[in-house]
Parts: structure tokens; C-alpha cells; sequence
């Protein structure tokens, strides 16, 4: 069982730009590599923008708005960042926590769920459609997002939860290539939660998210 203790937490302030953050994930992912760094989550806001993964697709990215767009380098499609949106990034070694990326990324959303819980909030995975869900039928649309990169067992990357962004910046790209189904957000849900609630809830599941990384992985 592990504590986490050893793992470095950053909350930062304000916003950070995207290039300042995948500059940081690269360095401090080597770093790891190479034993001269703590492991590291670091939660974040970014101002608007649209990130594109591996697999995203030109034809759904409209971008209305003019935002910037940036290569990620992450799996995934398109996604959205922006003010209201919590944005955890997690630098780390899978070389010492079970070697297993389907695992890593199965945990990953089962943290979500857990942190969403504790804001009470009744959260799903979806079967086919990546990211976190709320409600069902005509009313089931999506309040978290996830796209990961692995490199030499050293994790980039992460997630983002829906907190109260403007929503309408979404409208600039088919979200994870789903046009199927809405964005909500906790505001959107009647929760006004600041970030620091957010926070908290996140770091008491997060416990159970990192033994979990040592368990046997029971896809749902």
C-alpha cells in the first residue's frame, strides 16, 4: 500500500500556458527517469484553448473564437481548456507501480468518478466513449476528460473536470471526436464549488487511486 507521500503536489495560481506546462511535464518526466525528481501531480487552469491528440481529426476542429491550438503529444482527439476547468496533470513511474497502461488509465477514471463523488456528484464511465459522464438518456453528457501519454514507463498528461467554464468555448470542437452527446460542468449541475473544494476531493480519493495502480485491473 502506498501513501502518496513521497509524490509531489503543485497547485498553481492563475493561469499557465500550455507551452509553460509541457515544458515542465517533459523535464520533470526525465527527471523522474532518471531518480533526480519526485513523482508529481500538478493541478492547474489554463486560459482558452484547444489541444489536439495523436488521433485528432482536422474536420472537427471549427474553433469559431480563434483560440489557439496546440499538439499535445497525448492520445485522444480534441479537447478544450479554459478558466473553470480543473486540469490535473500526472508525472508518474509506472516502471514501480505496476507497468500496466490500461490499468493506469482504468484508475485514472475511477479517481475522477471517486472525486466527483465526494462532491456528490453520481459519475460514469461510458462504455465506448472515453471521459467521465453524468445523467442518462437525452441528459447524459460529459464533465471530465482524460488523454495520457506513457513515455519509457513515465506518465504525462491526465485529465480536466468541468468546474465552471463558459461552455460555450466547447462549441469550437467536436470534444474527443463525440457529437453525439453535451459538455456539463458542476456549475451547469447546480454545484457551486471553488476549486479549492475540488482540490480537496482529489486528494482525499487520491489514496485509493495510487494502490489501485498495484491491483488487478477489472475494466467496467
Amino acid at each position: 500500500m502506498t501513501d502518496g507521500g513521497e509524490i509531489e503536489w503543485r497547485v498553481s495560481e492563475g493561469l499557465v500556458a500550455y507551452p509553460e506546462a509541457l515544458r515542465f511535464m517533459e523535464e520533470r518526466a526525465a527527471a523522474i527517469r532518471e531518480q533526480a525528481a519526485p513523482e508529481c501531480i500538478w493541478l492547474l487552469e489554463h486560459p482558452p484553448l484547444f489541444t489536439a491528440g495523436t488521433s485528432a481529426d482536422p474536420a472537427e476542429l471549427f474553433n469559431p473564437l480563434g483560440f489557439p491550438v496546440f499538439e499535445a503529444g497525448r492520445g485522444g482527439r480534441y479537447t478544450y481548456h479554459g478558466p473553470g476547468q480543473r486540469v490535473g496533470y500526472l508525472m508518474l513511474d509506472l516502471q514501480k507501480r505496476g507497468q500496466d497502461i490500461r490499468r493506469f488509465v482504468n484508475r485514472l477514471e475511477g479517481w475522477m468518478i471517486a472525486a466527483l463523488a465526494e462532491l456528490e456528484i453520481a459519475a460514469h464511465r461510458a462504455p465506448g466513449r472515453i471521459g467521465i459522464w453524468v445523467g442518462d438518456g437525452p441528459a447524459e453528457a460529459k464533465i471530465g476528460a482524460l488523454g495520457v501519454r506513457v513515455k519509457r514507463w513515465v506518465t504525462l498528461h491526465g485529465f480536466s473536470i468541468n468546474v465552471d467554464p463558459d461552455l460555450s468555448h466547447f462549441s469550437g470542437i467536436v470534444p474527443c471526436g463525440i457529437a453525439e452527446y453535451g459538455v456539463t460542468s458542476l456549475a451547469e449541475l447546480g454545484k457551486q464549488i471553488g476549486m479549492a473544494s475540488v482540490d480537496a476531493a482529489l486528494k482525499s480519493s487520491f489514496s485509493q487511486f495510487l494502490n489501485g495502480l498495484e491491483e488487478p485491473c477489472k475494466v467496467s
